[in-house]
């Protein structure tokens, strides 16, 4: 066999070899704020602080401003609105209203993914 022909088998072999063991894509991790757990970033509920004045739910992890994560679990919530951990993180203070509005998202958010597991 001709030396070329052998250096295209080998080319071909690597070419071969590197698309089966392509990376395994990157699957990016945040830490929620309550519990300190480290999770996939779309397990978490993204909270941000707008314009320094209210926090609100980001559903879609695209807006602007700070943000903080907390777990999909009441405990976690209360937690992280009780001890201040979500203010200190978000660099903010939340009002009675605005915590309470919170509150009520993650019970609505939990009733939802329960009647999801029945059906």
């Amino acid at each position: 066999m001709p030396a070329a022909s052998v250096h295209a088998a080998m080319w071909t072999w690597v070419m071969r070899k590197k698309n089966i063991n392509q990376p395994i894509k990157r699957i990016p991790q945040r830490t929620c704020v309550a519990c300190r757990q480290v999770r996939s970033k779309r397990e978490l509920v993204r909270l941000v602080s707008v314009s320094g004045e209210t926090v609100e739910v980001d559903t879609t992890g695209k807006k602007v401003g700070r943000g903080a994560y907390l777990c999909p679990a009441l405990k976690c919530w209360e937690t992280g609105l009780k001890g201040g951990r979500l203010e200190y993180a978000l660099k903010t203070s939340l009002t009675k209203e605005n915590r309470e509005q919170l509150i009520n998202f993650v019970r609505d958010l939990l009733k939802e993914r329960a009647s999801g597991y029945d059906q």
